[in-house]
């Protein structure tokens, strides 16, 4: 299964992006294309630890589950549960902090549905997913750290 890398940099520190990232419940206020996200079950620690999303898929609206794992403040990682629309995902979200401050987002995503579609609208579907997904985690991170946003 093929997949997806984006990276870019961040004014935001690696702790609010993990943070922001972990807080699974609040997505639909950043991440472009999630409706809901309920969260199903919590570790030890009180984070998410299976998740359920509905997004406005490009075809249609998409349901998956997602069981996750945490290093904090560096990484997360999910795989979906297998399901009516999705046979297989796995991804991660890395944050490297960077000298002079700053932190590179790295985020990396293969989806293979359950539904024909052909490979390259599903590369390109996956490109644009991963593309939004780390421009609203930046900006809302960056909205947290200037005091644009509460992270309440």
């Amino acid at each position: 299964m093929e997949g997806t890398v984006r990276c870019t940099e961040t004014t935001a520190s690696p702790e609010v992006l993990f943070s922001v990232a972990a807080d699974l419940a609040a997505y639909p206020e950043w991440a472009s294309g999630v409706r809901t996200v309920e969260v199903l079950a919590v570790d030890s620690e009180g984070r998410p630890s299976r998740a359920r999303f509905e997004i406005d898929g490009f075809i249609r609206k998409i349901s998956y589950e997602l069981e996750y794992t945490y290093d904090p403040p560096r990484r997360l990682e999910w795989k979906a549960v297998p399901g009516p629309d999705i046979k297989a995902m796995d991804g991660y979200y890395e944050f490297e902090p960077l000298e002079g401050g700053g932190t590179q987002i790295l985020y990396a995503l293969r989806v293979a549905p359950a539904f024909v579609v052909p490979g390259f609208l599903r590369r390109q579907a996956e490109k644009e997913i991963v593309k939004r997904a780390v421009r609203g985690l930046k900006q809302y991170a960056e909205d947290i750290e200037s005091g644009a946003v509460s992270s309440d």
